[in-house]
C-alpha cells in the first residue's frame, strides 16, 4: 500500500514535491518514500527527480491497481476491493472470500484471466493490459429465480458505467452481452449459492468481463467479426481504471437500490435491448430453434415465436441473432 499512497499522492500535485514533504504528510520514512519512488518507476511511471525540487509524475501506465484506483474511489470502498496482477478467474476467487465471511459488496479485479469462463462452459479470453475482469459479491435476501433479474439489471448498470466514462451507450442482446454496432464487448457471468434449509440465495458473484483496449489483431482469427473493444468504438484507448471504478459506483447503486427500483431497471433495460424485433435461433441443450423475438416481459424475460406459431417466454438461456438474408 505504501507505492499506491505515494502514487496517490504525486497524482494529487500539480509540479515537484520533495520527498520530505511527502514523507511528512504520509507518514513515512525518506527511505519509504524512495523505495516506493523506485517500484513505481519499475512499474512503468515515469517519475521525475531533482536534488532541488524533488518528484513529479510525468505519465502512467494503464494499470489496475488500488493506487491507480484511489484517484476514483473513496478509501473506504478500496477496503473491499482486491487487485490481483494475474488469477485463473475472479469469480472463483471471490467465491473463496465469500466462503470466508467476505462482506456485501467485496470486488475482486484482475488485470489478466488465464481461466476466464463464460455462459455455457466457454471461455472468456482475458488478455493481460488490455481488458477489466471484475467481479462483486452480493447476498439478496431473494430466491434462485431472481439470478435472472439481477443479471440484467448488471447489464444495465455496466451500460450505466460505459457511458459515464466513453460517452456512449452499449446495446444489449438478450439476456446480458453488451454490443457495439455488433460486436460483443462484454460478458456478464452469475453464479449463486443457496442455503440448505431456506432454499434462499446466499450469495451471487456476478463476474464482468469488458473487451477496453483491444484492437482487432489481439482477438483469435475466428472472433474478428463478432468481437470488439470500447477503444475500438471511440477511437482511442481509455482508462480502464477510471472505468473500472465507474463500474464499481454503478454496481454499488444496484445493491443499494435492490429490488425496490425494478421500474428503472426495466425500462432501461428495455430501451437499451435490441433483441425483440430480430429473427434469432433459440439455442438449449436439445439444439438451435429459428423463431422472432417479440418483446422483453415485466420479468425481464423474452417472448419469442417460433416458425409454428408457438410463443414462449425464455427465463434463461440464450439466443442468437439470424443473419438478414
Amino acid at each position: 500500500m505504501t507505492k499506491d499512497k505515494v502514487l496517490f499522492y504525486l497524482r494529487e500535485q500539480e509540479g515537484y514535491v520533495s520527498g520530505q514533504k511527502i514523507s511528512e504528510k504520509l507518514g513515512l520514512s525518506r527511505m519509504a518514500v524512495s523505495t516506493a519512488v523506485s517500484a513505481l518507476r519499475e512499474a512503468g511511471y515515469a517519475i521525475e527527480s531533482s536534488p532541488r525540487r524533488g518528484y513529479r509524475l510525468v505519465s502512467s501506465p494503464d494499470k489496475l491497481t488500488s493506487g491507480e484506483l484511489m484517484s476514483h474511489l473513496s478509501e473506504d470502498r478500496l477496503d473491499r476491493v482486491v487487485c490481483l496482477e494475474k488469477t485463473d478467474s475472479t469469480n472463483h476467487y471471490l467465491k473463496m472470500l465469500a466462503d470466508r465471511g467476505a462482506p456485501v459488496g467485496q470486488v475482486v479485479i484482475a488485470n489478466e484471466q488465464t481461466a476466464g469462463r463464460g455462459r455455457r462452459g466457454r471461455t472468456f479470453v482475458s488478455l493481460k493490459d488490455k481488458g477489466i475482469y471484475l467481479s462483486i459479491l452480493l447476498r439478496p435476501e431473494s430466491r434462485p429465480a431472481d439470478t435472472a433479474v439481477i443479471t440484467a439489471w448488471t447489464a444495465v448498470a455496466i451500460c450505466d458505467a460505459i457511458e459515464e466514462v466513453c460517452l456512449f451507450r452499449p446495446d444489449i442482446k438478450w439476456v446480458n452481452d453488451l454490443q457495439f454496432d455488433g460486436r460483443k464487448i462484454t460478458g456478464i457471468l452469475t453464479e449463486m449459492s443457496l442455503e440448505g434449509e431456506s432454499g434462499l440465495i446466499s450469495s451471487v458473484i456476478i463476474g464482468i468481463g469488458i473487451n477496453v483496449n483491444q484492437t482487432p489483431e489481439d482477438f483469435p482469427e475466428e472472433l474478428r467479426d463478432t468481437a470488439g473493444s470500447l477503444a475500438m468504438a471511440v477511437g482511442h484507448p481509455l482508462s480502464r481504471a477510471a472505468l473500472a471504478a465507474a463500474m464499481i459506483r454503478s454496481l454499488d447503486r444496484l445493491i443499494a437500490c435492490w429490488p425496490i427500483a425494478k421500474e428503472r431497471y426495466l425500462e432501461a433495460y428495455r430501451r437499451g435491448c435490441r433483441t425483440p424485433g430480430q429473427a434469432v435461433n433459440v439455442i438449449t441443450g436439445a439444439g438451435s430453434r429459428p423463431a422472432e423475438a417479440l418483446a422483453v416481459n415485466d420479468d425481464f424475460s423474452l417472448r419469442v415465436r417460433y416458425e409454428d406459431g408457438t410463443v414462449e417466454d425464455l427465463q434463461s438461456g440464450e439466443v442468437s441473432i439470424r443473419p438478414v438474408k
